[in-house]
């Protein structure tokens, strides 16, 4: 499969160590890209299920693909989520085209967009409801691992596969969670901080829609997840698009045209790009 260019890819809730993780798929869609900007927004390896009887090769070379990235001039910017919480006391860390952030301002073609994971706008995840949440997670995994059988069974007799794990986070999501004011609330900020775009994951829910109120209007997107949806954020073509893993295995077709150079701002942005200037060819970085 050729290489699909893209400017920035927003890859959230991979929960790797996990038997939720589809570790296999990711390794398809990783190889299928060649990123500018690859930002991991939060739980990408999940600290609360971590067992170390239980990280399969596959896991591993997710890894190694992130790292493979690194050594072919991709930018990495790790920011943490609540699942790997543990990290957030190396925040603000930067080595080489590494870093770690809790947060990160992107400025693409003067548009500014405004990436976190989303957890600390998430009451089920703050004390005291965060030893609920925990054991919800756990219950969840579970619930997933007994829906890869049952999908097994499922393929083996010629039936549809179906989702007991996605019924069960909707009605989470619904209830508690309550999406539209999660993603009402995030907007909010964003447009009082006068931003372009917000990006979260967290929640597990796909989204690309614009938000408006009486100060003004943002584009908030969801990066998904990677155990459900098989979901990411991809920019390219002046636009975000939001892609599942099916659309990516079928689009093979190598975008020809010049990648941008990147540039640092020190102040605020973390990353400038701008995707209308030309590019050498024959450079990876």
């Amino acid at each position: 499969m050729e290489k699909r260019i893209v400017d920035v890819v927003v890859l959230s809730d991979v929960h790797l160590g996990t038997y939720a993780c589809r570790a296999r798929e990711l390794l398809i869609y990783l190889r299928s890209i060649s990123p500018r900007l690859l930002i991991l927004n939060g739980d990408i390896i999940d600290g609360w299920q971590f067992s170390k009887h239980y990280f399969p090769p596959e896991h591993i070379q997710v890894i190694q693909e992130i790292l493979s990235f690194l050594s072919k001039g991709t930018r990495v910017i790790y920011i943490t989520g609540n699942h790997d919480e543990s990290l957030r006391r190396y925040a603000d860390m930067q080595v080489g085209n590494f870093q770690l952030a809790d947060k990160a301002l992107i400025e693409i073609n003067g548009s500014v967009t405004w990436v976190f994971h989303g957890d600390v706008f998430d009451h089920t995840s703050r004390n005291p409801a965060r030893m609920l949440s925990r054991l919800g997670s756990n219950g969840y995994a579970l619930l997933l691992g007994f829906n890869k059988m049952i999908n097994r069974i499922s393929r083996f007799f010629g039936k549809e596969k179906v989702s007991f794990a996605k019924s069960v986070m909707n009605q989470f999501n619904k209830r508690f969670v309550k999406i539209e004011k999660f993603e009402e609330l995030v907007a909010g900020l964003a447009i009082e901080k006068d931003y372009d775009c917000v990006i979260c994951g967290h929640i597990h829910e796909p989204k690309k829609r614009r938000i408006s109120n009486d100060k003004g209007s943002v584009m908030y997107l969801n990066s998904g997840d990677w155990v459900e949806h098989l979901t990411t954020l991809e920019y390219h073509s002046n636009d975000w698009h939001l892609y599942t893993f099916d659309q990516v295995v079928e689009k093979s077709v190598k975008m020809k045209r010049e990648r941008p150079d990147t540039q640092v701002i020190p102040v605020d942005i973390d990353v400038y790009l701008d995707t209308r200037l030309p590019r050498a060819t024959g450079t990876n970085g």
